[in-house]
């Protein structure tokens, strides 16, 4: 089994910032990449922000600028650093990892569905 832990989540004023942290755990043979995704009252789950092992990034149109994601391969853990926050980034925020898995010795599987319990960000305007 893998668990996904996410944390920093809060309440912010606009202008203002907030870290989120993700801690993979378990049975994991190797990271391929993780990400961050939200989803706020009403509305479908969104991407944020995905990083791959190499350090490849990408991120959604309304948080570039504002919002930077790192990782720490040796610890299996991924940051979310936001900065600049808006009221429309009010949601619920996730951590996805695209990994494979160790099953048994000698035998893995390549996984695309961990996620994290989520972490609530509230924005006041």
């Amino acid at each position: 089994q893998v668990q996904l832990v996410e944390s920093g989540g809060g309440l912010v004023q606009a202008g203002g910032s907030l870290r989120l942290s993700c801690a993979a755990s378990g049975n994991i043979f190797k990271i391929n990449a993780m990400g961050w995704y939200r989803q706020a009252p009403g509305k479908q789950r969104e991407l944020v922000a995905t990083i791959r092992s190499g350090g490849n990034t990408n991120y959604a149109d309304s948080v570039k600028g504002r919002f930077t994601i790192s990782r720490d391969n040796a610890k299996n853990m991924v940051y979310l650093q936001m900065n600049s926050l808006k009221p429309e980034d009010t949601a619920v925020y996730y951590c996805n990892a695209d990994l494979i898995r160790t099953v048994a010795a000698g035998v893995f599987v390549h996984e695309t569905d961990n996620w994290g319990q989520g972490t609530q960000v509230t924005v006041s305007s």
